[in-house]
């Protein structure tokens, strides 16, 4: 089995859910008491959110792309940025190791288009609802993608970062996501894909009728079938 790459801590509370399904997924496939292979790197969130919130990107690329470079030192045979905001700098990220990136809005679009979805609702950080980085890729596997309003977008970044990321999770939040989430499928979203790690944390398949893409098991278990492959 390859080495997996975790590039992580974007926040520590979604790296946690990525080692946990990365490891079940592998136990499930392989029996016994199999695990992966992991090399991992977990950087400080905070130094990280304060350059996204600054629109630095290229300082969050010089950090990022350094700890991937560690990354691959440690053996890792591909690498998975642990996070979906974070995939605004893969370009930089990839430039800067040898061993592949597998990039989680492509997992996620070959998931959507299996369930024959063709238009998709899009929730996440601010920053990937609004840049193309995320979107336009979705949209290069022929998807649609339908993103909230302007206000519900900031409920939505502001739920993220001051509850999810935090570990907080509050029943008052879930109603207001769900409520997006309805939005969307009114304004024709098939299914609606949880386009940050931590949404799970609040919402999950469980609390609505409408098709959810959860990127952090999405994620998780192409990684093992790479690492199988």
């Amino acid at each position: 089995m390859k080495t997996i790459g975790m590039l992580g801590g974007m926040s520590w509370e979604s790296t946690g859910l990525y080692y946990r399904k990365i490891n079940e997924e592998t136990r499930r496939v392989r029996g016994g008491l199999h695990s992966a292979p992991i090399a991992m790197v977990s950087v400080d969130f905070q130094e990280i959110e304060t350059l996204q919130h600054q629109d630095d990107w290229a300082a969050c690329a010089a950090i990022l792309s350094d700890k991937a470079c560690k990354i691959e030192a440690a053996g890792a045979d591909f690498l998975l940025i642990c996070t979906n905001t974070m995939h605004l700098v893969a370009p930089e990220i990839e430039a800067a190791i040898g061993i592949p990136l597998l990039h989680i809005a492509d997992a996620t679009a070959i998931q959507v288009k299996a369930a024959g979805i063709e238009k998709v609702g899009l929730l996440g950080t601010r920053f990937t609802m609004e840049h193309d980085f995320y979107k336009g890729r979705l949209e290069q596997h022929g998807l649609q993608v339908l993103v909230p309003s302007d206000d519900d977008r900031e409920i939505v970044h502001r739920v993220i970062y001051d509850e999810l990321c935090l570990g907080k999770i509050r029943a008052a939040s879930r109603r207001e996501f769900l409520r997006i989430i309805d939005d969307l499928q009114r304004r024709g979203a098939e299914g609606v894909i949880e386009g940050c790690t931590e949404i799970v944390m609040l919402v999950d398949q469980d609390n609505t009728g409408v098709k959810l893409f959860d990127t952090t098991e999405i994620h998780a278990i192409e990684a093992v079938a790479e690492a199988l492959r």
